[in-house]
């Protein structure tokens, strides 16, 4: 098996959190629906291809940041003392919020389409990208270190593995479940968005369109121990895939 593995830099950067909304909160690492997300924008994909996807890295600190936040109900009339904003008769409010910031983030990611003829692609359109690489906010340029086509395969391990340069990576919960692996450290269990489908939950004379999001449990940690007989997934380097 074959994978592109993608070595980024960025300087401070927001992995939002969908529920966080006064203060803008940042996951430790960038969901697999955000890199999917750039993946398909920069290759010009209108539906999505099927991918797996290990994600991997390392962060130096957090800080707060302020933005300006704009708050609107749809069909809402501008009122003077409400409002700071009048968009043709309709009311805006305009205020300050705080936004999580990662500062100087070091991301490993490897990607495996299930259409393997889809690498050779991918690869042109990450190395030749029609606009700069951006992962998370629009704002949140990627600087590519990296990029390289590699052999993956499954090994025997049998001793404790610490990631490399003190990384943490997203270990999907169902590893053990293929009984190829076992986490036995602790860490921080995340749900992920990773892809959605289109959903209509109204009738076909009055469609409501929603997206239905597939979800990943993970376990955000930086050190993982593989039990005896048991095999995990690395690239031709020896760099540990956690694909999802």
């Amino acid at each position: 098996m074959k994978a592109i593995r993608l070595k980024i830099e960025q300087e401070l950067v927001n992995y939002k959190v969908p529920t966080s909304f006064q203060l803008k909160e940042t996951y430790p690492l960038p969901p697999y629906s955000t890199v999917i997300g750039m993946i398909h924008n920069l290759c010009g994909y209108k539906e999505y291809k099927p991918m797996k996807i290990s994600i991997q890295g390392y962060y130096h600190s957090k800080v707060n940041d302020l933005y300006t936040r704009y708050e609107f109900k749809p069909g809402l009339k501008y009122e003077k003392g409400r409002h700071q904003l009048d968009i043709n008769g309709y009311g805006i409010g305009k205020g300050v919020a705080t936004a999580e910031l990662l500062s100087e983030v070091e991301l490993l990611i490897h990607i495996v389409p299930d259409n393997h003829k889809l690498l050779d692609e991918i690869e042109q359109r990450l190395k030749f990208p029609k606009e700069y690489p951006a992962l998370g906010r629009r704002e949140d340029l990627a600087v590519i270190r990296e990029l390289k086509v590699v052999e993956v395969d499954w090994k025997d391990k049998t001793i404790q593995m610490n990631l490399p340069n003190s990384y943490a990576a997203y270990i999907p919960i169902d590893l053990e479940s293929e009984n190829k692996s076992e986490l036995k450290d602790g860490g921080t269990r995340y749900t992920l968005n990773k892809n959605y489908e289109i959903v209509n939950v109204g009738t076909n004379k009055k469609p409501k369109l929603f997206r239905k999001w597939v979800k990943k449990e993970v376990i955000y940690s930086s050190q993982v121990r593989v039990t005896r007989k048991s095999k995990v997934l690395v690239d031709e380097d020896q760099n540990v895939l956690f694909l999802a």
